[in-house]
């Protein structure tokens, strides 16, 4: 019997990398953009899309900063980790990479992911501001030992 968790991938980074490549994956089979209008013609795979990307840059972001939920250490509670709780922790450490997770935040999750945005170079640009940040992440993680 095959091992569910073998095929679970334990590189961050790597994990990160292919939830963007199933965005744009999706976005490319099923996205059906209008090259007359340069729009996708259907928002549900462009919200499809930003929540792929979006889930990557936490995915990497979580891998090089360990953030922790900022409220919980406040009040003693059990409380999810939000967009604050990476800010702090991504400004503590490298400015340049806060300002792209303000951008993937605004663009992946709120406007592709939320509003669907179908604009061909909104989902480019969230595409790229996503490979900076994963690319960004990858070079913060210490370097394993073989």
């Amino acid at each position: 019997m095959k091992d569910l968790n073998s095929s679970v991938n334990t590189d961050p980074i790597a994990e990160a990398r292919r939830y963007e490549m199933n965005a744009r994956e999706t976005l490319r089979v099923n996205g059906k953009l209008n090259t007359e209008t340069n729009r996708y013609d259907d928002p549900k795979y462009v919200r499809s899309a930003g929540h792929f990307l979006w889930s990557g840059v936490l995915i990497a972001l979580e891998a090089a900063f360990h953030v922790k939920s900022e409220k919980k250490k406040q009040k003693g509670k059990d409380s999810r980790v939000d967009i604050e709780d990476y800010v702090i922790a991504v400004n503590k450490r490298d400015k340049k990479l806060l300002g792209l997770v303000i951008d993937a935040y605004n663009i992946t999750h709120l406007c592709m992911g939320y509003d669907g945005i179908q604009d061909r170079e909104v989902c480019k640009r969230g595409v790229q501001i996503v490979n900076a940040i994963i690319d960004r992440c990858e070079m913060m993680l210490p370097v394993a030992v073989a």
